[in-house]
């Protein structure tokens, strides 16, 4: 069935008499290695392109990989090596995702081999297609060992010699794509467990991805909106970088962000108010009112596609949470937790810090909220904030 959707993407996405009118074609199709434009042509005005050695020098303007090869960082050349596969295959999910061929893709089901049985959570061909994507790309770089994907039901096992193993979630918010919602991908990158390699594949496949996620040791989301940003923390900070379409690169936009202690902004379904904890109602309640820690009314932003809300919080501060158990620990909220906690938040279940949670099931379920520190402190302070009783849900 993947290989089908693969084939439908293929032909509908990129007929051939279209090809070669693509901007991007040799970027996302064709091959990876490809020249970059040295000139750029602006509403009639011709600009030396910000990725030219000499402009690179003035401009101060640095890629994804510049950055990550650079002195100061110290990730190490298999890091680098596996992030230029990791920006390659984000591309081509956002040309897939922007493309105006998707909209057939996106209304057919695809029928998976263990379906959750509610149409709500069933995989979609372009889910599907972004972890073939994916799953490709990894295994080109050579240098991964494990792949976890939010979209398998069991670790792919691709490389012996694979320092490092990663976990994904492929096209967060997918059902949003026919309203032209922003969509993203979520990434979590962990040292393979060489202690492991004697057990058999499928055990120590399954034992690498379920990492705690103190042991991340980068973690990345990709936004596809009006721009295309990837947002990433090696562990020291979280920088955001934006894809500049005329060249194919991700430019260096916002380094070393820092989420403001407090916001003003709560992210969450309101409509699910009634089937809320007290706790939770009371803190609501407060903070919209402008009675808490801090004296002024929040307001609320609800996108529902995760990395759109979670992006957003990281930018302005505040709250994004989802209160029941749903997101996952191991594809969602520990990634999205390192990078929060990076740039001077908290992730949380309500009651726990997430990267201490140690899972046991790949597909564990479970209450997020990420945001603001003093925010995170007050939602925490009242208690009974996780919602237990789901009506009108199927879990």
């Amino acid at each position: 069935m993947q290989s089908s959707a693969i084939s439908i993407y293929a032909t509908a996405l990129f007929p051939p008499k279209f090809l070669t009118f693509l901007p991007q074609g040799p970027v996302f199709v064709a091959r990876r290695h490809y020249c970059r434009p040295r000139m750029a042509s602006l509403g009639g005005f011709t600009v030396k392109s910000q990725l030219g050695s000499a402009s690179n020098e003035n401009s101060g303007f640095s890629t994804l990989i510049e950055f990550m090869s650079s002195g100061g960082t110290h990730v190490g050349d298999d890091l680098v090596v596996l992030f230029d596969h990791i920006q390659y295959a984000c591309k081509r999910i956002a040309a897939l995702v922007a493309s105006p061929f998707n909209t057939s893709l996106g209304k057919q089901r695809f029928i998976a081999a263990e379906s959750s049985g509610t149409d709500r959570d069933a995989s979609k061909p372009l889910d599907i297609v972004s972890n073939e994507i994916i799953l490709r790309s990894l295994r080109n770089s050579g240098k991964v060992a494990v792949m976890a994907s939010e979209e398998d039901d069991a670790p792919i096992w691709l490389n012996n010699d694979g320092p490092y193993v990663v976990v994904t979630d492929p096209l967060d918010g997918s059902r949003n794509i026919d309203a032209s919602i922003p969509t993203g991908t979520i990434f979590g990158i962990y040292k393979r467990l060489v202690e492991l390699d004697h057990l058999p594949e499928e055990e120590k496949a399954m034992l690498n991805s379920l990492q705690c996620g103190t042991r991340l040791v980068a973690a990345s989301y990709v936004l596809y909106s009006s721009a295309t940003i990837l947002c990433t923390s090696f562990g020291s900070g979280t920088h955001a970088f934006t894809l500049d379409r005329s060249t194919g690169d991700f430019i260096l936009t916002h380094s070393d962000i820092k989420v403001p202690r407090r916001g003003q902004i709560y992210s969450v379904n309101d409509a699910r108010y009634f089937d809320w904890p007290e706790g939770l109602r009371q803190y609501i309640d407060t903070v919209r009112q402008g009675k808490g820690k801090y004296p002024k009314k929040y307001s609320a932003r609800y996108i529902c596609s995760l990395v759109a809300d979670f992006h957003r919080t990281l930018m302005y501060g505040g709250v994004a949470m989802n209160p029941r158990d749903h997101l996952r620990l191991v594809y969602e909220a520990n990634p999205l937790s390192f990078l929060v906690e990076h740039a001077g938040g908290r992730g949380s279940d309500g009651k726990t810090r997430i990267l201490s949670i140690q899972p046991v099931k790949l597909h564990q379920r479970l209450p997020l909220f990420l945001g603001s520190l003093e925010d995170m402190e007050e939602l925490e302070s009242y208690g009974d904030v996780q919602q237990k009783v789901n009506p009108g849900y199927e879990v």
